[in-house]
């Protein structure tokens, strides 16, 4: 280090003197820097801003939380402006407001606040300007900075170390994984054990948060064992400070990731299972309930390591469950519900039959503690509480054990119902409210797993007695608990695929009585006859154009839903939306018979569309009810419109009213709700399927809300929903798209080209350019100088997947599939053409893309179809040019043989096209 930097920092060092000291003793201090040489901008960030900042930013920071908004607005203001004029020194000082145990724990903790935000942000563009502004700053200011937050741990205030403790583990998140601030573990590890309770908590804390702020590969393995070694001493029973094991216990959860090598090592193993579970028995209720957070977490991550244990947590759990407080008892049925989900997907995967070399051996825990869990839960829904159908967030202990229970019938199948039956049976006609509804809830809970063959002689009796009860019950928790369990009826047991149906033509209408009769009941009741209703339409959509058992109860069906949309309680319980639903699945799953009932239904839902948008001045409230009203009326029509296009004959009666509703749709989007701009452009999307090329007439006035959907960043979920209606649009005009095609085309580069666009939008704008290139042909020419290149670099960017997580390998095959779709569309697009020549510089790097894909072996069944369906474009496009570069290609013949056996009928298919293209290419 030369001398000029060892002044710079000798500098930095009295700054933290100065910013630590009080405002009498800055000036004097500050005096000291004069005599320091070439050091003037130095000085001047000193003279103008720390003073300045260390005196005033308490108040300016005091004054942001003001009550009087004058006061507020300016010092945000201020804040602001020293920001930007000059950030290290910003960030210098609010570290050092939050490290000066003399100040304001207020200023002290909005100071840290603004610090964790200069960090981080929720969206991944800005997330990733400030990492990239971070790492950009002096090393020196980073340094100092740094030193005010450890220094930050061991102060007396609780809600500074809390604070900084996130801080930390923010700048840990961005250093860590660039190799920088390799000394932080060891720091924070290196005086645990001297330290006084209060720090100790706080380091604990903060480890906790770094676990959970960076992945498991950035921190070495010694680091990572004493982490594990603090964190577990911290929890252990020797430890006599509260604050200091809840601390360490929830540290341990965070760092669970971490431990893998650990639980692979059967001492070590025991001895963190040993500290967890006695934990689990601490008499302080914070500690036992983060303990059992951390069994639930062990659960999923560890699952093949708990057969040793499997007994003791059981004994733990049961007695967590029956005896302790809510939220630890909660945490205690979590475990049971976390090992039925483990199970649940590995039965799925390997089908129950596991050989010697499974990946992973399925140890049927619930199926060997089925004989006293069973019995644990269903005394668990006894435990109802008064209020709970009337708060949608609700969730006791009760709604926990049903919950399991569900799970346990889908893990183990028949074995349940003998358990659970007998309960029923006991409790379904009892006085006392909760033994009826426990009863309907566990019989409910067990409908889906067990097979039909067990259950639906079971739902034949007690079809009959639910009706009853939704009817007559006098509690209303009875019949909400009757209403779900038909709708559970309705969804696992009936249906064109059952041999039995538990629906015939004698009960038929005595059901549908009852659901339109409960539909009147109080909202929660009549929320859950909607979704029952909802069910039973749906049992029959395969009815096709033969006649449906609802067929002759459809207008009194539509009646009662409509007459439920306009009740004054529907904002309650989530009504309206249901009855929308259940209106949209009785209009989707009917048949021909009912289409000029159908009809009728579109002047009535238009009508009512109109309403919401005759401008009266609404509430804020208001606007937000009728906002969401317009989004369901809207996704009400789309269904009615492919419902009613999906004939040639109800399509011409239909198309009579398409002016007005396409003037009603383009009316929705002057109203400032993302929700029914997402429904309005679906809506759109199904008349343009519809109208085909007629749709043309109204692109001129519609094409500026399509644009402003293309650039809509913030809802980008409305961005996505364009993207996918410019597909449909191009479907149905076809080379009629042109004259929109610059605007469209500039936009949707323009997208790709963000970072501030949310990932999911750019797998469907790629396959977009395909819908553009199959509607437009050889006029797409002039856009492939610039989409080719973006697509070329995303295939190079989605074949690296080493490493990545299950929700990347997702994003990764969705990103592959829209890449592969742009390229099928182009090549079909130009098929036939004198100008596929202009896609022969392009064709190798595809085919060098379909070998990457084919190598790295994580395609799922969808790219692979695609994949290979390129492949046939290809060799169906450039003919005989491409049979050279096909037989160059490393794996294409491997490729073509093994989706030609595959199981896959779609995947067999496309191989068969392809081959045939292939061959005819090859033998020009």
């Amino acid at each position: 280090m030369n001398s000029g930097n060892i002044v710079i920092y000798d500098c930095y060092d009295r700054v933290n003197e100065i910013c630590l000291s009080s405002a009498e003793e800055q000036k004097v201090k500050l005096g000291v820097f004069t005599s320091l040489n070439g050091l003037e901008r130095f000085l001047h960030f000193l003279e103008t801003n720390v003073i300045l900042m260390a005196a005033e930013v308490t108040q300016i920071l005091l004054n942001a939380q003001a009550v009087d908004g004058t006061v507020r607005k300016q010092a945000e203001e201020n804040l602001k402006q020293y920001q930007e004029q000059n950030l290290p020194g910003f960030l210098l000082a609010l570290a050092g407001e939050l490290a000066n145990d003399e100040k304001p724990v207020e200023s002290r903790k909005l100071a840290g606040l603004i610090l964790k935000n200069a960090l981080d942000a929720k969206e991944q563009h800005r997330k990733f300007e400030l990492v990239q502004r971070w790492l950009s700053l002096d090393p020196s200011a980073k340094a100092q900075i740094k030193s005010f937050l450890l220094k930050t741990l061991s102060s007396p205030a609780h809600d500074a170390r809390s604070t900084v403790s996130q801080v930390i583990a923010k700048v840990a998140g961005i250093e860590l994984p660039h190799k920088q601030w390799p000394e932080l573990v060891g720091a924070l590890l290196s005086n645990i054990h001297q330290l006084p309770a209060h720090t100790k908590q706080a380091t604990l804390e903060t480890l906790g948060y770094i676990c959970e702020e960076v992945s498991s590969d950035v921190v070495d393995q010694d680091h990572v064992n004493k982490i594990l070694t603090a964190v577990v001493q911290g929890m252990s029973n020797s430890e006599s400070n509260n604050d200091v094991r809840l601390a360490a216990t929830r540290a341990l959860y965070n760092a669970l990731g971490f431990a893998q090598a650990n639980f692979s090592n059967d001492m070590e193993r025991d001895y963190i299972m040993r500290v967890v579970c006695e934990a689990t028995l601490s008499p302080e209720v914070k500690i036992r309930q983060a303990a059992f957070e951390c069994l639930v977490a062990i659960s999923s991550t560890y699952y093949e390591k708990l057969a040793p244990y499997i007994q003791d947590i059981f004994n733990i759990t049961a007695k967590a469950v029956r005896e302790d407080e809510e939220p630890v008892a909660l945490q205690a049925i979590e475990f049971w519900s976390s090992i039925c989900d483990e199970e649940i997907d590995i039965l799925e995967e390997y089908g129950g039959d596991f050989s010697g070399d499974s990946d992973v051996p399925c140890f049927y825990f619930i199926k060997q503690a089925l004989p006293v869990l069973v019995p644990m839960l269903l005394e668990m829904l006894l435990k109802q509480e008064e209020d709970q159908d009337q708060d949608e967030g609700a969730w006791n202990i009760a709604m926990a054990g049903g919950t399991c229970l569900g799970l346990v019938a889908r893990t183990v199948g028949d074995d349940v119902v003998p358990l659970v039956m007998p309960f029923v049976e006991e409790n379904i006609t009892k006085p006392d409210w909760r033994q009826r509804e426990a009863a309907t809830y566990a019989f409910g809970s067990i409908l889906e797993g067990p097979s039909p063959e067990k259950l639906v002689p079971l739902v034949n009796i007690a079809l009959n007695f639910m009706l009853t009860a939704l009817m007559k019950d006098p509690n209303n928790h009875v019949k909400d608990t009757t209403a779900w369990t038909l709708g559970r009826m309705f969804e696992f047991l009936h249906g064109s695929t059952l041999e039995t149906p538990i629906i015939t033509q004698a009960n038929c209408q005595q059901i549908i009585n009852v659901l339109l009769q409960s539909m009147k009941d109080v909202p929660n009741v009549a929320e859950k006859a909607c979704g029952a209703l909802y069910f039973l339409a749906q049992g029959y959509e395969d009815a096709g154009s033969s006649s449906s058992p609802l067929t002759p109860f459809f207008q009194e069906i539509v009646q009662a839903l409509l007459t439920a949309t306009h009740r004054e309680d529907a904002g309650e319980s989530r009504l309206r939306t249901a009855a929308y639903e259940t209106l949209n699945e009785v209009v989707r799953c009917s048949t021909d018979e009912t289409a000029p009932m159908v009809m009728q239904l579109v002047p009535v839902i238009m009508m009512e569309l109109h309403q919401t948008l005759e401008g009266q001045k609404l509430s804020s409230d208001e606007r937000e009810k009728q906002n969401e009203i317009q989004g369901l009326l809207c996704g009400c029509l789309q269904v009615i419109i492919q419902k009613l296009g999906s004939s040639e004959q109800t399509k011409y009666v239909f198309m009579q009213y398409a002016d007005q509703m396409m003037g009603l749709f383009l009316r929705v989007f002057a109203v400032r709700s993302a929700t029914a701009h997402e429904e309005a452009m679906l809506v759109i999307g199904a008349l343009a399927y519809v109208t085909g090329a007629d749709f043309a007439k109204y692109m001129p006035e519609f094409y500026k809300f399509l644009e402003m959907g293309l650039q809509n960043f913030e809802d980008y979920q409305v961005c996505a929903i364009t993207v996918g209606v410019v597909g449909d649009i191009c479907r149905a005009l076809e080379e009629k798209i042109l004259p929109y095609c610059d605007g469209i085309m500039t936009q949707l580069l323009k997208d790709l080209s963000s970072n501030q666009l949310h990932r999911s939008v750019k797998p469907p704008i790629f396959s977009c350019f395909g819908d553009i290139a199959l509607a437009i042909g050889e006029s797409f020419e002039k856009y492939l100088m610039y989409a080719m290149p973006m697509l070329q670099s995303a295939a190079e960017l989605s074949v690296h997947t080493s490493g990545v997580d299950e929700d990347m390998m997702e994003y990764t095959n969705s990103l592959r599939n829209g890449i592969l779709e742009a390229y099928s569309g182009i090549f079909q697009g130009f098929k036939g053409s004198p100008k596929t020549q202009l896609l022969m510089p392009y064709a190798p790097h595809i085919l060098q893309f379909l070998d990457s894909l084919y190598m790295e072996k994580d395609m799922d069944e969808v790219v692979t179809k695609t994949a290979i369906g390129v492949l046939g474009d290809l060799a169906d496009t450039l003919g005989s040019n491409a049979g050279p570069l096909i037989q160059q290609s490393v794996s294409s013949k491997e490729f073509l043989n093994e989706c030609l056996s595959a199981e896959d009928h779609m995947i067999k298919e496309s191989a068969e096209w392809a081959k045939l293209a292939i061959s005819k290419a090859i033998s020009f």
